[in-house]
């Protein structure tokens, strides 16, 4: 039986993830602890309790539902996440919604359910399905159903990917039934890399350079992105590095990710600090002008952005 991972979210009308109108499917589940994760809900691969403080009618229902006795209005992420079971007696009672589940159990055909409703959209837009995250590779078997699934079906099929996974077993069961890879390569120094992400980045340049060789023969699109992080992926020396990289490589197209400080809000939720929350460059969206700046340079490298 395919390993069943968690899926965090499925959207059936998105418009950033790829061509046209789009399904997303976004799991749980990591192998990268990047510091800015946009979306650090989907870091752990195992379900969490989220509060949203802007959602609290403070009606204290949930305090006096808690069986553990795990939320109080003192404590710092109001949820002590220390003592919670993860019980959920308390999302099932929230009048507001303030409090949901993290992390859905779903196999293969009920996602696909909830993705054909929107059918009519794909075809009628040039869309199809994207697999987001988290990191979908890490459940090979699992995207590899769904994805010859969708493929049945005549739906286009994009993922987005760190390109931290096994090669090998990615091009045995998941490259067959994919038609473009959105690859992120986040930053080129390889202690850098591991500093800001948990992780080096060998394997990932490595899985790119053989993605990017099948590419130029027509196999499949391959679009590698860069996120625009202020002060860590959006120096100079990081973005001349990739761009040279790219240049090296004959690739012609890029994405820059530009910067979205919402993801501190969603730290907050999931009951965690960010490290830069003071940080005045990290709490606020990127000015124009440095993402110019940073989309001159791989122009200069003729790299079309």
């Amino acid at each position: 039986m395919t390993r069943q991972p968690l899926i965090l979210e499925i959207k059936g009308n998105s418009l950033d993830d790829g061509p046209g109108i789009r399904g997303v499917v976004f799991f749980k589940g990591c192998p990268l602890s990047c510091v800015w994760c946009h979306n650090p809900e989907s870091k752990s691969p195992k379900v969490e309790i989220s509060y949203d403080p802007e959602v609290c009618i403070a009606c204290d229902t949930c305090i006096e539902t808690c069986p553990e006795k795990a939320i109080s209005k003192e404590n710092p992420f109001f949820i002590d996440r220390s003592r919670c079971n993860l019980c959920f007696e308390c999302v099932e009672n929230c009048p507001s919604g303030a409090l949901e589940r993290v992390g859905l159990d779903m196999d293969v055909h009920q996602v696909l359910d909830v993705l054909m409703k929107y059918e009519s959209f794909y075809t009628s837009s040039g869309g199809g399905v994207t697999l987001s995250g988290g990191e979908p590779t890490m459940h090979m078997e699992y995207i590899s159903e769904l994805l010859k699934q969708l493929k049945a079906r005549g739906i286009h099929t994009l993922l987005e990917t760190c390109g931290h996974f096994d090669l090998e077993r990615f091009m045995a069961v998941v490259y067959p039934f994919v038609d473009t890879i959105y690859f992120d390569i986040k930053i080129y120094d390889e202690d850098e890399h591991r500093k800001y992400c948990g992780k080096g980045n060998k394997r990932i340049l490595e899985n790119f350079k053989e993605l990017n060789r099948l590419s130029q023969k027509g196999a499949i699109e391959l679009v590698p992105r860069t996120p625009l992080v202020p002060g860590i992926t959006d120096t100079r020396s990081n973005m001349e590095a990739i761009a040279g990289f790219l240049k090296s490589l004959g690739i012609k197209k890029a994405q820059l990710l530009s910067y979205n400080p919402l993801w501190h809000k969603k730290n907050y939720k999931i009951g965690k600090e960010s490290m830069f929350i003071h940080d005045p460059l990290m709490n606020r969206f990127m000015d124009t002008r440095k993402v110019e700046q940073c989309k001159d340079i791989f122009k200069q490298s003729s790299i079309f952005v």
